[in-house]
């Protein structure tokens, strides 16, 4: 008798579909079935479940539940929200999103590193005017955050030719990168870096990392890439940043709150860049793939995903 796994989610129904449909596309050991749909008795034995921006109170109609696998890299707000302390979480690990994520951030730092936002400007105002434009390896990326996106985004930074320095909050060794960590690290990187490329995940740790203290220490006429999460930039502290010329450009995909309100000042300011959170998007088909390999080993050997920290949120 084949296993049954609840697909649990909070998405619209066209898009909840769409990740059904792709889900059972990968060919499952397992059947798929929306947590709405599960019988009393499916409910009661479900031990896996594939989730997705998930009210926790459908998760708690699962008592057997061990764990759960997000559709998402992010997983901050599930680790805050789970029923029961003992349910362990695996994050998505695709190489499809990998990739798109290293390409957006070598699209982006090329965006600074080439002046695009002065050109910009400069279009608006009819201005014709070259500016030099330095090699690669004379502009000092900083890449805080090397987790699996942020060690494969620098280790692309790094092959295009710029110098990168990377950060993590515990010590950690990235072949071909220098690495920092801790506060002291973290200040030796804001220092030297032309452009600062943010990969971290949220937790208590990281909650307004970048502050007025942070940002007061960054190299002056740096710029920000924000491609991990709203809340780790204190908003406040960037304008004033920006403002001052402290900063030259702030690139952010992600906000506090989303969508971005049309009232928000971050539209508006001439050097910030505002992005609709498309750094990189989820892949169904190659997400769904990667889920339902992962939850067929499980099933069929016992063999267990790398699941998400508690106490560190990653």
């Amino acid at each position: 008798m084949r296993p049954t796994v609840p697909f649990v989610h909070g998405l619209n129904s066209a898009e909840g579909d769409l990740w059904l449909e792709a889900l059972r596309a990968a060919q499952p050991s397992f059947d798929i079935v929306l947590g709405e749909q599960l019988t009393p008795a499916q409910a009661e034995q479900a031990q896996v479940a594939i989730v997705a921006n998930t009210d926790p109170a459908e998760l708690a109609r699962l008592p057997q539940l061990k764990w759960i696998h997000s559709l998402w890299a992010g997983v901050e707000k599930l680790m805050t929200a789970l029923p029961h302390p003992q349910v362990r979480v695996t994050r998505l690990v695709d190489p499809c999103l990998t990739n798109t994520m290293t390409e957006a951030v070598l699209a982006w730092t090329l965006y600074l590193h080439r002046d695009m936002p002065r050109y910009a400007g400069q279009q608006a105002k009819r201005n014709w005017q070259q500016w030099p434009v330095p090699l690669p390896s004379e502009r000092v990326t900083g890449v805080l955050g090397l987790g699996e996106l942020g060690g494969a985004s620098a280790a692309r930074l790094a092959a295009n030719g710029f110098e990168v320095l990377g950060w993590s909050r515990s010590p950690k060794k990235v072949e071909g990168l220098k690495t920092f960590c801790g506060d002291e690290g973290l200040g030796h990187v804001l220092g030297r870096a032309d452009i600062i490329v943010l990969l971290l995940p949220l937790t208590p740790h990281t909650m307004g990392l970048i502050d007025q203290q942070r940002l007061d220490t960054m190299k002056a006429g740096s710029s920000i890439i924000n491609f991990a999460r709203g809340a780790i930039i204190e908003t406040d502290a960037l304008f004033a940043a920006l403002n001052s010329g402290r900063l030259n450009h702030a690139v952010l995909d992600v906000f506090t709150q989303e969508p971005l309100p049309a009232d928000s000042e971050l539209w508006a300011h001439p050097n910030i860049t505002v992005l609709p959170h498309i750094s990189a998007p989820t892949n169904k088909t190659s997400a769904s793939k990667q889920v339902v390999e992962t939850i067929s080993r499980w099933f069929a050997d016992g063999t267990a995903p790398s699941f998400v920290d508690a106490l560190q949120g990653y």
